[in-house]
């Protein structure tokens, strides 16, 4: 599990709607205009209703002829339910709309993190990635479903209404213009309150996804230290900070409603009590100041439900901003990549490793210079002390640490290759996920089990890296449970053959393979290594194995590092 090492981006004050949000989902596009459309015509539903319910009444008090109220009566009705239909309508929209921009959304996020490289992931907590491209994204549900609708029908309906109030009785629109602005300054300071609360509770969460995942993952050297209830005891403690900021934004979001409410309450009662007044002394008809008074409280509700609904969509607003933050910077990284970097189909480079005074980055130290050639049919062993660097240079080979000096692969620049295109690796971890062991050792192919071919190559995989007695069909748990240490690097060995076997790398790059493993199936695995190298594969290893020297063709020996003070 990596961590987060990286600061977490500043935040700033964003507006309503995002506009990297019409940029990195395009869906979004079509949902604002469904939903201005429909916005309008409930607006113009609202206006309907409030005014056949008005003739409805008046025709009552006037003695109209029934035939006239039974028209009347028949277009309310039409409004009312014009009104409930739009209203399903708009639900079924924004449903739609959350569910095709979430889906386009985590497809940019994996694409800008495959962008992005290792080397970056490697500074991420992959636990809040996936709270950010799960739960967070998750979240839109409520931005999509109820926040934006609302936003949109606000800026639509709310001067429509004033408008025609104005129209009807310009001291009751007068009044709706001087108390309006009094809700969203409310908003703006609640709001502001509630913004600060709602991102130390995501942030939360993310710190509990991250002690969660890392405690599950070393769980067992915990048993082993007897340390697993002081590790309980934290997660437990980040649990009740996510459970008090919870509750800490559920009580700002019910002062809100209350607030936004009672100003509403306030602003319509002015207006009734000035309907009420006009109404006694004359000088308003009861037609226009009935009519009035309905439209009233309709003039308001949009930009209360805006703040009410701010809440329900806060955290997807903040997931947003993080999977934002993400986009940007591979949008970034995207314009200053080689232009070589895009070009996956046409096949490894055949050729000659070298390295030329490569000095890998770690954080801000760069490690001394390495010099290698590795012709296709050798094995090249790294070795040297713990510390010295020798994983750092396998990492520096598949874009997981930056370095300095020339690498080149049949003469072609690495920098402008992907390491998915020449690069067969196994580490230290074996790195397994759940499925099948045929999904592990074909990691990215196309339904393997469809292919007798794949099956094959698989099974010949296995059997180089000594796990021919795993069945290919047999089930793992999460992180490769079901198997042993040794049976597990065995997988992620045949991994890295797999994708030899299959044509898709020159290089195999084989970090402590054998280190889980006992002297005889040690020795199995070099004879495999070996045998692949006289077919024309080029093989950098790095083992502590005095055996190892034995089937190399060439040592690189690297010195301690001195870590300053």
């Amino acid at each position: 599990m990596s961590t987060d090492r990286a600061a977490a981006p500043a935040r700033t004050r964003r507006p309503p709607v995002d506009p990297r949000l019409l940029r990195y989902a395009r869906a979004s596009r079509a949902f604002f205009v469904a939903i201005a459309v429909i916005g309008a015509l409930q607006t113009l539903a609202t206006i309907a209703f409030a005014w056949f319910l008005t003739r409805s009444i008046t025709g009552v008090i006037d003695g109209a002829p029934p035939s006239e109220l039974t028209v009347t009566l028949g277009l309310l009705s039409l409004a009312v339910v014009t009104r409930a239909v739009l209203l399903w309508v708009r639900e079924l929209v924004a449903v739609r709309g959350a569910a095709r921009v979430e889906a386009q959304l985590r497809l940019t996020l994996v694409a800008a993190v495959d962008t992005l490289g290792p080397e970056w992931l490697e500074t991420r907590n992959t636990a809040q990635l996936a709270v950010t491209a799960g739960r967070g994204l998750d979240a839109l549900d409520a931005y999509f479903g109820r926040y934006l609708p609302q936003l949109v029908q606000t800026v639509i309906a709310t001067p429509v209404l004033i408008a025609v109030m104005w129209w009807q009785d310009w001291i009751s629109g007068l009044t709706v213009l001087l108390t309006l602005p009094l809700i969203p300054s409310f908003m703006a300071l609640i709001g502001m309150a509630t913004r600060s609360v709602q991102q130390r509770q995501w942030q939360t969460l993310h710190r509990l996804a991250a002690r969660f995942a890392d405690t599950v993952q070393g769980l067992s050297t915990l048993k082993v230290f007897g340390r697993q209830q002081r590790a309980a005891a934290s997660i437990e403690k980040v649990t009740d900070t996510y459970r008090r900021e919870t509750m800490r934004v559920l009580r700002i979001s019910f002062l809100s409603g209350f607030a936004l409410e009672f100003l509403a309450s306030i602003a319509v009662a002015i207006i009734a009590v000035s309907i009420g007044f006009r109404l006694i002394d004359g000088t308003l008809a009861l037609v226009v100041g009935l009519f009035v008074l309905l439209l009233a409280p309709e003039a308001y509700l949009p930009l209360r439900q805006v703040g009410v609904q701010f809440h329900a969509a806060a955290e997807g607003v903040a997931a947003t901003e993080d999977v934002f933050a993400v986009l940007d910077a591979a949008r970034t990284h995207g314009a200053a990549a080689p232009v070589g970097a895009a070009g996956l189909d046409a096949g490894p480079p055949l050729g000659t490793l070298v390295l030329d005074g490569v000095r890998v980055r770690r954080g801000e130290r760069l490690l001394p210079p390495v010099h290698l050639v590795a012709p296709p049919g050798t094995v090249t062993l790294i070795e040297g002390p713990s510390g010295a660097g020798k994983s750092s240079i396998l990492a520096a080979l598949r874009g997981a640490a930056g370095f300095e000096g020339t690498a080149t692969c049949a003469g072609r620049d690495l920098r402008t290759l992907r390491p998915a295109q020449w690069l067969a690796w196994a580490g230290q971890h074996p790195g397994l996920v759940s499925g099948s062991v045929l999904d592990n050792v074909t990691l990215g192919e196309a339904s393997p089990a469809e292919s007798d071919a794949v099956r094959a190559r698989a099974t010949r995989a296995l059997e180089l890296a000594g796990a021919d007695a795993i069945d290919l069909d047999h089930l793992l748990g999460v992180q490769g449970a079901g198997l042993s240490g040794g049976q597990a690097q065995r997988v992620a060995v045949a991994r890295a053959f797999y994708r030899y076997l299959s044509g898709a790398a020159s290089v195999i790059a084989l970090d402590e393979p054998s280190s889980a493993l006992d002297a005889e199936t040690e020795s199995r695995l070099w004879r495999s290594v070996r045998s692949l190298a006289d077919a024309g594969a080029t093989v950098l290893l790095v083992s502590h194995r005095t055996s190892a020297r034995e089937l190399a063709d060439e040592v690189v020996a690297l010195a301690a590092v001195e870590v300053p003070a």
